[in-house]
């Protein structure tokens, strides 16, 4: 799997499980709609008083599960940004976001509402649907940087 079918496979499915690191240092998991940037970013919103993004504030370091129930994954690792949202980044992911959930739109320009950009390091895909499993490491070298 190369960025581009990265990109279309999160695109494609748009759930996941999202999971930071809480205060006490153990796992918090949230399931929610995602997206990615043509860079190969995930990108979701927040509620800003949710323990997401508390935990994001703390400690960037995220890990995310898109897909499963076509007994298909892509499991990653990275670093998330809640982004500034007077910044270019913030105008970029919400444009990737709105695109891909338009009844999100309104929400995206409430301000009790945060934008989160993951920026992955690692990942793996996964397809179980038939035969041997088949999974390979996703080459995400490339993903965040302009193309």
């Amino acid at each position: 799997m190369d960025r581009s079918e990265l990109i279309a496979f999160i695109r494609a499915d748009g759930d996941a499980v999202v999971s930071t690191i809480g205060p006490d240092g153990a796992p918090q998991a949230a399931y929610l709609s995602i997206t990615a940037t043509d860079r190969g970013e995930l990108v979701f919103n927040a509620r800003g008083g949710s323990r997401k993004i508390a935990n994001l504030r703390r400690d960037p370091r995220i890990a995310v599960v898109v897909g499963g129930a076509e007994k298909t994954t892509l499991q990653l690792q990275g670093t998330a940004e809640v982004l500034d949202p007077g910044s270019d980044e913030a105008a970029r992911a919400a444009a990737a976001y709105g695109e891909a959930f338009p009844w999100f739109r309104e929400s995206l320009t409430r301000s009790e509402f945060e934008l989160v950009l993951v920026r992955p390091e690692w990942a793996r895909f996964g397809d179980y649907r038939e035969g041997p499993p088949v999974v390979v490491e996703v080459d995400v070298a490339g993903s965040g940087s302009p193309e």
